[in-house]
């Protein structure tokens, strides 16, 4: 358990955490809470299930994951497993919905959906905390009891 928990002595993955948590946060509160203009748990559920034929446990996962997982990326828990339910997730949706409508965000209004960049955008964040752990103040660090130190680069000579 402590090599899940193990991470870097850096901020570089606490600002990737905090800021890939805030940011899936919103996007899980629209789903579980219906704020910032989202459908709330049973229309979410419902869009899930019904409309896109997901079936009931992998929509229950991506909520708990968009929700719950953001949650604990923010304080830094098991940063490791929730950041892999990232990549996972946002991969699904890649494939299921965002990748017939092409690479970029409908800026312009003049596709039929979203692209992907955006989702390309938090795999790569949440592959970056698989690689290092949560960082500095995380509770992982403080649970571990250790933190690995950033190799030092040799200084360039000329």
């Amino acid at each position: 358990m402590k090599k899940l928990l193990r991470t870097v002595d850096s901020f570089g993955p606490t600002i990737l955490r905090l800021v890939l948590g805030g940011v899936i946060l919103m996007h899980g509160l629209q789903k579980t809470m219906g704020l910032f203009g989202g459908s709330g748990f049973e229309g979410t559920m419902k869009m899930f299930t019904e409309n896109m034929k997901i079936p009931y446990g992998l929509a229950m996962a991506a909520i708990v994951t968009e929700s719950v997982g953001s949650a604990c990326l923010i304080l830094g828990f098991l940063t490791r497993i929730w950041a892999l339910g990232m990549v996972i997730l946002m991969g699904i949706a890649v494939y299921k919905v965002h990748f017939a409508n092409g690479f970029f965000m409908n800026w312009m209004g003049n596709q039929k959906g979203e692209g992907y960049e955006y989702h390309i955008l938090v795999i790569g964040m949440a592959l970056a905390l698989l690689a290092l752990g949560g960082g500095k103040a995380s509770l992982d660090a403080g649970m571990s009891g250790s933190s690995r130190r950033e190799p030092k680069s040799d200084k360039i000579k000329a």
